[in-house]
């Protein structure tokens, strides 16, 4: 398999030992993930019954992930990345298999699991930067662009996997045991980060913590391209956090149940996958604004589950949101990393986790009450044209319209 118009074969990255390991974390560490976020909803709902609690729990896991984001990003531009990434998953492991023991021995208090999701939180903002940065120093420049279609390719199969176990094994055995299994993924992941064998990322001049904070934010409101994106996300997130992982669930209950609702997710991530493998052989000049544009689709599954949630309806759409988001998700990746310097790569980063995820524990709290007092569907459709709009004003920025990858 090749790319016609550059003779770079997808599959090069491949040949690189550093670059296998990372991806093999990366696949672990996704079905890990995507089996926990189906799982710990149903595992909240069977617990307590209510959507405002479900917002809570994941909404701390997010509250934490924020707060801590910004020194993830300050320790993954001093440490070793591969170092970061091997203690972010022991954590995760800790963490996750608590909540699964809490499941299985019917103590799953709502105290309890906040607690647990905070720590999970905090592993998950100490390993993001590292593992995003990592990437341009497993491989060449020349392949950068099929290192990063390949790296998502991995996460996105991994989310595949974890959102179809995840929606089988809650509705089958109970999401106690999916919980259970996805601790030993996190504890699986760390090894394989240990073989990420790299050259030590340059490191700019040593500071305290606040001066190095200063200086990615310096690195990241120099270009009004990543700010502008960045803000775009901070409403996509939130909604999309708040109407499919609270009330995507909620709505599966009522209409079509938890497995059709696995099954749905997971189509969305073999989109994804097959979105990866188009943008690995192909995308245009401009990727950026192409990639921004089509965050447009993200808003139709949110007025399918207002209006009409039915299965063959939400799989396509589902589907189509996936492969749209890997070409933006590809695109963003390569101009990051063709643009900022590579002692900042990780700082630049986790302002950009920041400001995409800072919204998401406002959308996962806030979304249950709104729910119940304006209503399930109005609540998603609402959610629906806040990404539109704010995809409309980023495609407003000519600096969006005219970047061009090398």
């Amino acid at each position: 398999m090749t790319i016609p118009a550059e003779g770079v074969s997808v599959t090069a990255p491949l040949r690189r030992a550093p670059f296998r390991a990372l991806l093999a974390g990366r696949l672990l560490m996704y079905v890990g993930n995507s089996v926990a976020s189906i799982a710990l909803a149903f595992a909240v709902l069977d617990a307590t019954g209510s959507v405002v609690h479900l917002g809570l729990v994941v909404g701390v896991r997010s509250l934490a992930n924020v707060a801590l984001l910004l020194l993830g990003g300050v320790l993954a531009d001093r440490l070793p990345r591969s170092l970061m990434l091997q203690g972010a998953c022991a954590l995760a492991a800790l963490s996750q298999g608590g909540i699964a023991a809490a499941v299985l021995l019917d103590s799953a208090s709502l105290p309890l699991l906040l607690v647990l999701s905070l720590v999970n939180g905090a592993a998950a903002a100490a390993g993001l930067p590292a593992v995003l940065a990592l990437t341009p120093q497993t491989v060449p420049a020349a392949i950068l662009r099929q290192a990063n279609a390949l790296a998502r390719i991995s996460s996105q199969l991994g989310i595949t996997v974890g959102m179809s176990l995840g929606g089988v094994l809650s509705g089958l055995i109970g999401p106690g045991w999916a919980l259970a299994g996805n601790a030993a993924l996190f504890a699986a992941a760390a090894p394989c980060f240990a073989l990420v064998r790299v050259p030590a990322a340059p490191v700019g001049e040593r500071a305290n913590v606040l001066r190095d904070l200063l200086d990615g934010w310096t690195e990241f409101t120099a270009r009004p391209w990543v700010w502008i994106v960045v803000a775009q996300f901070t409403v996509v997130n939130a909604v999309l956090s708040g109407g499919v992982v609270v009330l995507g669930p909620a709505v599966a209950d009522t209409a079509f149940g938890r497995e059709a609702w696995g099954v749905i997710l997971g189509l969305q991530a073999v989109g994804a996958l097959l979105g990866g493998l188009l943008a690995a052989r192909w995308q245009p000049r401009r990727a950026l604004c192409f990639g921004v544009a089509l965050m447009l689709l993200e808003a139709l599954p949110l007025v399918a589950l207002a209006e009409a949630p039915h299965v063959p309806l939400l799989l396509p759409l589902m589907f189509f949101v996936g492969m749209a988001t890997e070409q933006f998700g590809v695109a963003w990746e390569v101009s990051v990393q063709q643009n900022i310097a590579p002692e900042k790569l990780a700082r630049v980063y986790s302002y950009d986790a920041l400001g995409s995820f800072i919204a998401l524990p406002v959308g996962e709290m806030a979304v249950g009450p709104i729910a119940e007092r304006f209503g399930t569907g109005p609540t998603l459709l609402g959610a629906a044209a806040l990404l539109v709009a704010a995809t409309l004003a980023a495609l407003s920025s000519r600096e969006v319209r005219t970047l061009t990858r090398r």
